[in-house]
């Protein structure tokens, strides 16, 4: 079966790039309609013709509409440099759903829709994208580039992410020696955005080193604390016996949540307030990511953190 977005949804969007592209555009006219109508949202068609050059890219037609000369953007024209990192281990696929959807996601699939809506961002700003993803190890890595051939072949990669493992198949995250190599492998400055669950089987304080090392290497790190609120943060479950499952151990454990679920909370909310606090110390931009809510609030964090840097 081929996974483009879902299986419902294949007919009425037809691919990933394709609801990218109309979650965008919906994002875009909701911010010009909101009180954020003052925030630059000034997609890097034209630049300002520079004394001197060649006039063979001057677009006449805004010319004459606003008196002032701008020249053609063209693809290679690149504003930042950003790489997208994806967490794809098996506590990624919590929620477990049969058909995971954009209505219903687990947090491997919000994830994927909002990196695919902000690749979609980021080629209207003329901006390079490169993607890392990892589980045990890295999966899969590229370079940054901003030409539509290395866009599709993007949103291929992710498209291929969609695809629900069966939940006898058990994959750790590797997060921190993920991050560290990742560091070192991108050489120029550039804007890294992270999609993860931050659950890693290293101690915290290497994980959280791993993050430092993004940032010693002179990289801006925005990071998306991706979690299902409800279940994970707060303990929703009934005042039954529940079995819950160790995704990436396959660890099994049967117990009353109501029972323990003081104190799973407290430890819970003691490691989030380490992590907020290193990321503070880091200089790294930490926005929780809920898969309840909508992910239009990805989309605007990253455009704040844009507008800081360029």
């Amino acid at each position: 079966m081929t996974y483009s977005i879902d299986h419902n949804r294949l007919q009425q969007f037809g691919s990933l790039e394709f609801l990218a592209r109309q979650v965008v555009e919906g994002f875009i006219v909701g911010l010009h309609q909101s009180p954020f109508h003052g925030f630059s949202v000034e997609f890097a068609e034209h630049r300002l013709y520079n004394a001197g050059e060649s006039i063979k890219n001057i677009d006449w037609k805004l010319y004459g509409r606003t008196d002032k000369l701008f020249v053609k953007r063209f693809e290679e024209e690149t504003n930042l440099r950003c790489f997208l990192v994806i967490d794809n281990s098996s506590s990624m696929y919590y929620p477990v759903r049969e058909k995971p959807s954009l209505e219903q996601p687990n947090k491997i699939t919000f994830s994927i829709y909002a990196a695919a809506a902000l690749m979609n961002l980021m080629r209207r700003q003329r901006d390079a994208v490169g993607l890392n993803v990892f589980a045990e190890k890295i999966e899969f890595s590229s370079a940054a580039k901003s030409n539509s051939v290395h866009f599709k072949y993007l949103y291929s990669e992710l498209e291929k992410m969609l695809v629900p493992i069966p939940v006898d198949i058990h994959r750790d995250t590797a997060a921190t020696a993920a991050l560290n190599q990742i560091a070192e492998n991108i050489h120029k400055r550039s804007l890294v955005i992270i999609f993860s669950d931050m659950l890693d089987n290293e101690q915290n304080s290497e994980l959280f080193n791993a993050l430092q090392h993004l940032r010693y290497n002179k990289h801006e790190v925005l990071l998306f604390h991706v979690t299902d609120h409800q279940q994970e943060r707060e303990f929703q479950f009934s005042n039954r016996p529940h079995r819950f499952i160790d995704l990436e151990t396959g660890h099994v454990i049967r117990l009353n949540p109501w029972e323990i679920k003081h104190d799973y909370i407290k430890s819970v909310n003691e490691y989030f307030e380490a992590l907020k606090i290193k990321c503070g110390q880091y200089q790294i931009d930490l926005a929780e990511a809920d898969i309840n809510l909508d992910f239009k609030h990805v989309l605007f964090s990253y455009l704040v953190k844009r507008k800081k840097l360029y």
